[in-house]
């Protein structure tokens, strides 16, 4: 007996009769499986390997993360949504690309050319050092491999290579800061294969392939970084590329534990010697202070590796992050640690910029936080140009842009004027990974104003229009604008709303939404995370005036008044899409004698310009930037006795904006170490049998490593393919000393055999603590005996047309019940007595003869075509062989006989 079980999306074996289609199309179906339906859709080719998740869209709306197979050319998943079901068009899209399907035009709604602006943008002052020229230091370069499945990831499942590519700077003294680069999600294998069917394994290379050397690609910043007496390695992370679709967490757990891995490598390495390197590098590095760069999914790879360092109780001085065009896919922070996010404004991977979440859901998360962090975003910069081995013309294997449409077009095609080349493009990332990692872990204060939002350039870095926003680890906060202000506070024509999220998320907070948008591709505050979609998003104040006497005052309470340490009035704020393309505002410094200095935000900021692009591409990016204004510029203002800030919209008679994070701050490196004092969050794994009636409760526990003396908060919600009546979504506050909480997720028994329920339990954007085991698996175990199949012989007359011999299920089944055979002739004759039902008459016959039993029902069909002819003749038979089941009881092969009597 052969019975094949279905997990969810996996795949029915290739003999097996599929279940019945209940909507197809071409290369795609959809079928009735426990709880709801199982989407498939074939491809021609492989699909490519991404940073983006893949998904798969029905009738022009996506409904989740497809599982890809071995190969790539088959993407599944099971869906509870009934419109599923209904299905005209299945396709294949990527979360990075929602929203950015139409051609570029380069107008903005309203119709003026605001993209002209963006071309000879307002640039800050030239650093009196460039942070990506070669230092005194000529460079060593080596490489290590200790084989392709060298270690064992956990996260993956799977075995992965240790290769390496080191820079030394030669002749360095003492012990050196030492930088890990990691790529991200690309190609793994290049060339023709010996054997193509060996392709249906990822990795290691099939023979005649060669891997592709992705981690060669930043030779330029790690050049840099070793000329100026840093010790740089960039890892290899093909394995992971190969599997990572079967990860739970898109291999995030599982990057990290690579970055571990090297590192424990280079701990022993550097103290006792041995490997590849003998003595080489004993003495040479400092594990105290580290720091990591991860492009792409290796973004969110870095950024985990972080905070499993921390977990872990601070093995290594992970000291600073920066994570290059990141994936940010369940919502983590990074609390503790120096972090600058790089968001390439052209990303046509990751273009909804996800990795703006890292920052927004960090700067908070932890109260006295004295870690910097900051957002770089680079105009005219696309996906894949960071590393050099996924640039045409650069590369080993092929490669190519990862923007698209027109050359020509505004603001990303490759031939407009403000979209930086390949080299331009590497030159910037050059200068912002070189000159965060000096200044974080080297001290070299004179590239603070690189990163602490007066955007002052580096030199090589070009043309090129970047913004930064920086959240000071030296400030005085005065409002978040994350919540209500207080009564009186808003005064003339004005509201001030708080708000999170687009209307087209699944994110259903209980504050209005921000934006009305057919997608998220142009809202990275506020797009949804495909892991914790039901988490609310980063809320801000939307500001809308309709004449120039509005006023929001926001107090500065007593105790906080004297700002004369500080450098800078700072907050975030950008144009309301729906509003006109240029707006003002005006800010309004107060003191306690009523004396007062206004400053226009224009003349600090383009912050209330829109950004370039058209509303119908993902573009414009709908982001939050700085408005700086120096304390020093504030003439005639008392700073001792600073009463209130005021907004006003004196300067334009109606319009809309958001705001955010009002605070006096001033530049500095603050202080970043990993997190270990800090409390960790983890989630149960819990196994239960379904049961055979009712409900019963599956009970996970969310529990805290210690106790802590301030509330720890997180949000929780389950993922898969419980039905959505089954599902949780909330979030769970750790009251002082306590350390757990149960959260009990309803599921329904019944005595129908079904498959067994994968599903996880996600934890994120914690507040006060570390996320430590953040997903928890959860499976119901179907406990019902598999139903008895009994199929009959059949007796039919030659006028019949199409009919089935009799089938028969014991029991009702969840499981589509499945089987297949071939005719064989007797005294009746295929294509002149009987024909297999999808025998079209041309070449030869069809024997194939499939059946099945559709979900829920107890009866089902094994069908055969019945031919009819005027000859007078005796009674004839033909065979139907069962030798394939699936989803039932039946001893096969077996054997039915089709009787035909004659109507003549």
């Amino acid at each position: 007996m052969s019975v094949a079980v279905l997990l969810g999306v996996g795949t029915l074996p290739a003999a097996a009769a599929p279940p019945p289609s209940v909507a197809a199309g071409n290369q795609w179906d959809v079928r009735a499986v426990a709880g709801g339906y199982r989407l498939a859709l074939r491809l021609n080719s492989p699909a490519p390997l991404r940073a983006s998740l893949p998904l798969l869209e029905v009738d022009g709306r996506p409904v989740g993360v497809a599982t890809q197979s071995p190969d790539r050319k088959t993407l599944t998943l099971v869906s509870t949504d009934p419109a599923v079901a209904k299905a005209r068009d299945v396709r294949l899209v990527w979360s990075g690309d929602l929203g950015k399907q139409n051609a570029h035009r380069g107008r903005d709604a309203a119709g003026a050319p605001i993209d002209a602006y963006w071309l000879k943008a307002r640039r800050g002052p030239l650093l009196p050092s460039d942070p990506g020229a070669l230092g005194k230091y000529k460079v060593d370069t080596a490489e290590y491999n200790l084989g392709d499945e060298a270690v064992y990831l956990p996260g993956l499942a799977h075995r992965s290579e240790l290769r390496g590519k080191v820079y030394s700077p030669r002749g360095a003294v003492g012990p050196r800061p030492l930088v890990v680069f990691l790529h991200g999600r690309h190609e793994v294998c290049y060339g023709d294969p010996t054997n193509p069917s060996d392709v249906d394994k990822p990795w290691p290379c099939p023979r005649g392939m060669k891997p592709v050397p992705s981690y060669r690609g930043y030779d330029a910043p790690a050049t840099a970084l070793a000329s100026n007496g840093y010790q740089v390695v960039s890892i290899s992370a093909n394995a992971i590329n190969g599997w990572d679709s079967e990860a739970y967490d898109a291999g995030a757990q599982a990057r990290a534990e690579l970055v571990l891995d090297h590192l424990a490598l280079w701990r022993k390495w550097s103290t006792i010697g041995g490997g590849p390197f003998g003595s080489r590098f004993v003495g040479k590095l400092d594990l105290r202070n580290v720091g990591l760069m991860g492009h792409s999914r290796g973004g969110e790879g870095v950024a985990r590796a972080a905070v499993l360092n921390a977990d872990r109780g601070g093995q290594y001085g992970i000291r600073a992050v920066l994570p290059l065009a990141p994936t940010d896919f369940a919502r983590a922070t990074v609390p503790g640690v120096a972090m600058s996010v790089l968001l390439p404004y052209c990303d046509g991977d990751v273009s909804d910029l996800q990795g703006q979440m890292f920052y927004d859901d960090t700067r908070y998360s932890v109260g006295g936080d004295a870690a910097p962090r900051s957002t770089v975003t680079v105009l005219g910069a696309n996906h894949n140009f960071f590393n050099t081995e996924w640039t045409p013309g650069q590369s080993a294997a092929p490669s190519g842009d990862d923007w698209f449409g027109d050359e020509k077009a505004s603001p990303c095609g490759a031939k407009y004027p403000g979209r930086l080349t390949a080299k331009q493009q590497q030159a910037v990332g050059t200068a912002y990974v070189a000159g965060f990692f000096r200044l974080q872990m080297g001290h070299e204060t004179q590239f603070l104003p690189q990163f602490d939002g007066s955007d002052a350039r580096a030199a090589s870095a070009g043309k090129a229009v970047v913004r930064v926003v920086s959240q000071a680890p030296l400030r005085r906060d005065l409002h978040h604008f994350d919540s209500a202000l207080q009564a009186g506070a808003v005064s003339g024509k004005v509201s001030a709303t708080v708000c999170a999220g687009v209307t087209s998320t699944a994110v259903r907070a209980a504050l209005p939404t921000c934006m009305t948008t057919d997608a998220w591709g142009n809202a990275p505050h506020w797009g949804m995370a495909w892991f914790a979609p039901r988490t609310p998003t980063t809320a801000v104040t939307k500001l809308r005036w309709t004449g120039t006497n509005g006023v929001v005052r926001v107090a500065v309470p007593a105790g906080k008044r004297d700002v004369r340490r500080f450098a800078a009035l700072t907050f975030r704020a950008a144009p309301d899409p729906a509003g006109a393309p240029r707006t003002d505002l005006s800010v309004r410094v107060v003191d306690g004698h009523g004396r007062a200095a206004a400053v226009p935000v224009s003349a600090v900021s383009d912050a209330l310009v829109r950004m370039p692009g058209s509303d119908d591409s993902g573009l414009p990016k709908n982001l939050l930037r700085t408005v700086r204004i120096p304390v020093s510029s504030l003439k005639g203002v008392d700073l001792r006795d600073v009463r209130a800030v005021e907004l006003r919209t004196d300067r334009v008679a109606g319009g809309s904006a958001y705001v955010s994070d009002l605070a006096f701050s001033s530049p500095g490196l603050g202080f970043s170490a990993p997190a270990v004092l800090l409390p960790k969050l983890s989630a149960s794994s819990v196994t239960v049998k379904e049961g055979d009636r009712g409900t019963r409760s599956m009970d996970f526990w969310v529990t805290l490593s210690r106790p802590s003396i301030r509330p720890v908060s997180v949000y929780v919600e389950t993922n898969g393919e419980l039905r959505a009546s089954e599902g949780v979504a909330r979030r769970l506050v750790f009251e002082p000393g306590q350390m757990r909480h149960k959260v009990p997720v309803t599921i329904e028994g019944n005595t129908r055999d079904s498959y067994d329920v994968p599903f996880d339990l996600v934890l994120s954007v914690p507040h006060g603590g570390l996320l430590d085991k953040s997903f928890g698996r959860g499976l119901v175990i179907d406990d019902d005996p598999t139903p008895k199949l009994t199929l009959g012989n059949l007796r039919t007359t030659e006028k019949a047309g199409v009919v089935s011999f009799p089938v028969k299920l014991s029991a009702p089944s969840d499981k589509p019940v499945n089987f297949s055979g071939v005719l064989k002739d007797g005294t009746a004759v295929v294509r002149k007595d009987y024909a297999g039902l999808d025998d079209d008459g041309t070449g030869p016959a069809e024997r194939m003869i499939e059946g099945s039993v559709t979900p829920g029902r107890t009866t089902g069909e094994l069908r055969v075509r019945i031919l009819d002819d005027k000859v007078k003749e005796p009674a004839e038979s033909f065979s139907a062989v069962i030798d394939v089941q699936d989803g039932a009881v039946l001893d096969v092969p077996t054997t039915l006989t089709g009787t035909i009597t004659d109507n003549d």
